[in-house]
């Protein structure tokens, strides 16, 4: 009798260990699912923050840039295709279309003397170049959280309940092309 109720002790004990790592498993995906969330927002939120400044940019080009009609142009379309963008795929590609206008606007800049010297484009570039590289560190800091969740889901005994939870791996935020090839998911 003595057996049997060490035995039941034993098996409860492990009964209620397992539960606890069920529990545990199930947090730490939750936790990592909600840092995806709040990294995207974070993203989002440089985004606005980069195509609100593009009007700013616009108006102050304007005067100086009557020859460059296609890069003002390009840049209000942008700011329209941002507010119309879908997915991480749709902002993904605004966003590499956006850094390489953005690029071309300041070297196309570049040839007008004036503007160089203008208080409010030197403002505007050094406030659209500082949101460029946050946006490029939490870019950085929503793929290592990206990737380390998509390996916990596909990882024993994280796949069991993540596939219980219908968890799917999420996508990357790739910056160009050239990355875009080297990423599976």
């Amino acid at each position: 009798m003595l057996l049997i109720v060490e035995l039941f002790v034993f098996l409860l004990i492990v009964l209620v260990l397992f539960i606890f790592y069920i529990i545990f498993i199930y947090n730490s995906l939750v936790r990592l699912k909600n840092n995806i969330t709040k990294a995207w927002s974070n993203i989002e939120v440089l985004l606005k923050q980069r195509y609100d400044e593009l009007p700013k940019l616009i108006d102050t080009v304007k005067g100086y840039t009557i020859h460059e009609k296609s890069v003002l142009t390009d840049l209000i379309k942008i700011r329209s295709d941002y507010k119309g963008a879908k997915d991480i795929h749709d902002i993904a590609e605004i966003n590499d279309k956006t850094d390489d206008l953005i690029k071309k606007s300041f070297l196309v800049f570049e040839k007008y003397p004036d503007l160089k010297a203008d208080g409010n484009f030197l403002k505007l570039q050094k406030r659209i170049s500082e949101i460029e590289n946050m946006i490029s560190d939490r870019r950085e800091y929503y793929n290592d959280v990206v990737t380390i969740y998509n390996t916990r889901i596909e990882q024993i005994p994280y796949n069991l309940i993540a596939n219980s939870l219908k968890y799917k791996p999420k996508d990357l935020f790739v910056a160009n092309d050239s990355e875009k090839k080297n990423i599976r998911i």
